[in-house]
């Protein structure tokens, strides 16, 4: 594995703006604003994901519903209360935005991560016997913060990651999908709500230290 010069935290996503951006909130004089995109699976789906950008990229590049851009940026993660629960939130947050003509392309939505799991991965199969395992990565930033990051691992890497321990640093090649979920109330009432996480396609776990 070279981890030469490996930055902890990379995304690149290429799609299609459907929502505008609208103010967010501010951090030291600087605004920032949320926006969804639209991007293309190899199936022909789309994963419509959250995107944070600072008012200071806006200033460059004005972005409406219906533009094509790539975006350059990492996953960020917080919590937010909703109904009195926290949940964890992940977003994109653009580094660079750059317009492209709406070409396709083989892989526009890949995400790079360098990070410790902090959590037991769940591991499981589906009715269909398909093999699953669930991940919580915790991926280091400057200022001794860090970004909690949900992921999924499929077939045979559900298999290699099962066997990992807590604490253990891996680097995970992937994409950022959104998945449809019904979540249960108080009262028995359900509702419909998005998740986002990292769809695994590599995982390899650094040698222990």
């Amino acid at each position: 594995m070279d981890t030469e010069k490996l930055e902890t935290n990379q995304v690149t996503v290429r799609g299609r703006v459907c929502q505008a951006p609208v103010y967010s909130h501010s951090m030291y004089a600087e605004k920032f604003y949320d926006m969804r995109l639209s991007v293309p699976r190899l199936s022909g789906i789309c994963d419509v994901l959250p995107v944070t950008v600072s008012d200071r990229l806006l200033d460059l590049m004005a972005l409406a519903e219906g533009d094509d851009v790539t975006v350059l940026g990492q996953l960020r993660s917080y919590n937010h209360m909703v109904d009195s629960h926290s949940r964890l939130i992940l977003t994109v947050f653009a580094r660079h935005i750059c317009p492209c003509a709406g070409e396709e392309e083989q892989n526009p939505n890949q995400v790079v991560l360098d990070g410790f799991l902090c959590r037991t991965p769940i591991y499981r199969t589906t009715p269909f016997g398909r093999e699953i395992a669930d991940m919580l990565l915790a991926v280091n930033r400057a200022y001794s913060k860090s970004d909690y990051i949900p992921a999924i691992a499929w077939g045979r890497n559900a298999r290699y990651v099962q066997r990992l321990e807590v604490g253990r640093r891996v680097l995970v090649h992937g994409r950022m999908q959104s998945r449809e979920y019904e979540k249960k109330l108080d009262g028995g009432e359900t509702q419909q709500r998005t998740a986002y996480e990292v769809s695994v396609s590599s995982i390899e776990a650094f040698p222990d230290e």
